[in-house]
């Protein structure tokens, strides 16, 4: 097992070993201080409510993303099979883990190609770094779709877990034009996502300029990729254990992240980063969100099975047909122009934030 193979290993081990312990501890999402305004007089009926959402030039049944989790190794094969087969029943999109593994390794490109066999109408989303990409060039990123036939790829972000893994590669000059470049040359639109610690307005507005169709926040309150680095470095170097202990809570929570991205015009916003229910999905696409990621929530189900998946899924659609209802909301678009109100520090965050002539909060 090679060291990248070994890494991915680890980390779904640790995902599921450590619980609540890999995620944050002190930040929150902050969707608590977010109150929808209750309609008591929504003049529908519950079977009226329709799901259906837009993301990337492609209809789907509900607005509910699969997170790119793992690739890489034999667990995670039954994974993204699992996550496939039941994004195909429910027709909602996936993404697939980094696939730099694959790429690097064509002996493990199927555990990621695995998702394109569960079905060829399956709309897929391929992964790979930011630095790989400004490293590799663009010939790289075709690698990335080609491996899984993606109808779209993302870029992720990870400044920070690169500087606390102890094999890090924290070399972030250059993404930016690199990211430009593929959103120039690539066949498939790109989307830009972080991985735990939020993306703010100024970053927003970099790629929507750069080209990029989407930008999946990925905020603070979830899953804490420092503190799982955090875990690794433990007895083997003492120096990343030590900055992963100090910045393990740095971060844009995940709810001023989306009203920082949604901001931004020409660009599709994904909210993801601790979302747990179908409320929080509901509050998400009020603050300007089009879709909602999961990710780690579906990861044990995931390993018992597609219809696990199926079944968190399709409990996660129900809470936020609820929400949509009481809110008197009939569709998706009905709900991104739902009344709502901030309080606590969310609302001071909006107010010390919306300084930039492309905030939509206005105070």
């Amino acid at each position: 097992m090679d060291g990248i193979e070994a890494r991915k290993r680890y980390h779904i081990d640790l995902c599921l070993d450590l619980g609540d312990e890999a995620e944050f501890r002190g930040k929150t999402t902050w969707f608590e201080h977010v109150e929808l305004v209750h309609n008591a007089l929504p003049e529908l009926d519950l079977d009226e409510v329709s799901l259906e959402a837009e993301l990337l030039g492609r209809r789907f049944s509900y607005p509910l993303l699969i997170e790119g989790m793992t690739g890489g190794t034999e667990k995670a094969y039954d994974v993204n099979r699992s996550l496939a087969e039941a994004a195909d029943r429910l027709n909602i999109p996936m993404e697939v883990g980094s696939e730099r593994a694959g790429i690097e390794n064509r002996e493990l490109a199927g555990t990621y190609r695995v998702a394109r066999e569960a079905s060829s109408k399956l709309f897929l989303i391929g992964n790979i770094s930011g630095v790989q990409l400004a490293r590799e060039g663009v010939s790289y990123a075709e690698k990335a779709v080609e491996m899984i036939e993606a109808d779209a790829l993302a870029i992720h972000l990870n400044c920070l877990q690169e500087l606390v893994q102890p094999e890090g590669t924290p070399f972030f000059r250059g993404v930016l034009e690199a990211i430009r470049r593929a959103s120039e040359r690539l066949s498939v639109p790109l989307l830009v996502k972080e991985v735990g610690n939020g993306i703010s307005r100024e970053v927003a507005e970099k790629l929507a300029e750069a080209g990029v169709k989407a930008i999946d926040v990925a905020g603070a309150g979830g899953t804490n990729w420092t503190r799982i680095e955090l875990e690794r470095a433990r007895g083997i170097d003492p120096e990343k254990a030590g900055l992963a202990e100090l910045f393990s809570e740095w971060g844009i929570p995940t709810a001023a992240s989306i009203i920082e991205a949604s901001s931004v015009e020409g660009v599709e916003v994904i909210a993801s980063g601790g979302i747990r229910n179908g409320l929080q999905i509901a509050k998400a696409i009020a603050l300007g969100a089009r879709f909602a990621g999961v990710a780690k929530p579906l990861l044990k189900p995931a390993l018992r099975g597609s219809g696990e998946v199926e079944r968190l899924l399709k409990r996660l659609a129900l809470e936020l047909k609820a929400a949509m209802f009481l809110t008197g909301s009939r569709n998706i678009g009905d709900l991104r122009r739902c009344g709502y109100v901030l309080t606590g520090p969310l609302l001071e965050w909006a107010k010390q934030r919306s300084g930039g002539s492309s905030s939509r909060i206005q105070m």
